[in-house]
């Protein structure tokens, strides 16, 4: 698991994987300048995976088209799968299926290319951000908390299952996330802005549409209530 940082740039050291030279020297310089500290340039997916697995950088911005065998997507999987390390995306491209096969990296930002200065930086600190704010309690989640639920139900936050019983409740990634942001805190409401950033990472999803589906979806699953609506705020866990 990648170390927590402080919000700092003078500690922050960041992985560029980019196989267009020029770009990746100019990221540098630029980063350089904002006060970042760069661990490297790569331009193959191999190299970034090795690179990621030896230095342990704080934050890998990746381009998600890399020439070779493996792309980019397959290399921040990886990283992001051994390392928990926080991935920035940079692509020339912004369509949906490039958008949807990216998420399976769990992405904390993207950056459309040709990107300026202050986005680098606003892509950074917001990442940076998320990363500690979701990772700050992981030395409790290393020890196994099951947490009662209403109903009979039951949520184990350390092996990420919902049972009733001995059943398991099938749960897609993000309902898993869902679970994950409420049991932080188990006694204490979740706002509906923390869910969505924490569900699904990429900044352009500010609307509630999603959520309200995924909780219609959630709803339509469990033959009880185990969480509640919070008044124009958000959800809380419905405690056994």
């Amino acid at each position: 698991m990648n170390k927590l940082m402080e919000f700092s740039q003078k500690t922050v050291e960041i992985l560029i994987v980019e196989d267009e030279m020029i770009l990746a020297i100019d990221m540098e310089s630029s980063l350089e300048d904002m006060g970042y500290e760069v661990s490297g340039i790569e331009s193959t997916a191999q190299d970034a995976i090795k690179h990621a697995n030896e230095n342990k950088p704080d934050i890998v911005i990746m381009d998600i088209h890399l020439k070779g065998y493996k792309s980019g997507l397959e290399a921040a999987k990886e990283i992001w799968q051994a390392h928990k390390i926080p991935i920035i995306f940079l692509t020339s491209y912004s369509d949906d299926l490039t958008v949807k096969k990216s998420m399976e990296s769990e992405p904390y930002a993207y950056l459309i290319k040709p990107c300026r200065e202050r986005d680098i930086d606003i892509a950074i600190k917001t990442a940076l951000h998320k990363h500690n704010y979701f990772f700050k309690n992981k030395n409790l989640m290393s020890e196994q908390i099951v947490i009662n639920l209403a109903e009979g139900y039951k949520y184990d936050k350390t092996r990420r299952v919902l049972s009733k019983g001995l059943d398991s409740i099938k749960l897609t990634g993000n309902e898993l996330k869902f679970f994950d942001i409420l049991s932080e805190q188990p006694k204490e409401s979740v706002s509906f802005e923390q869910i969505i950033s924490y569900i699904y990472r990429d900044e352009s999803v500010s609307d509630m549409g999603k959520l309200r589906t995924l909780v219609y979806r959630l709803r339509a699953k469990l033959d009880a209530e185990v969480f509640e609506n919070i008044y124009e705020f958000g959800y809380r866990l419905k405690l056994g």
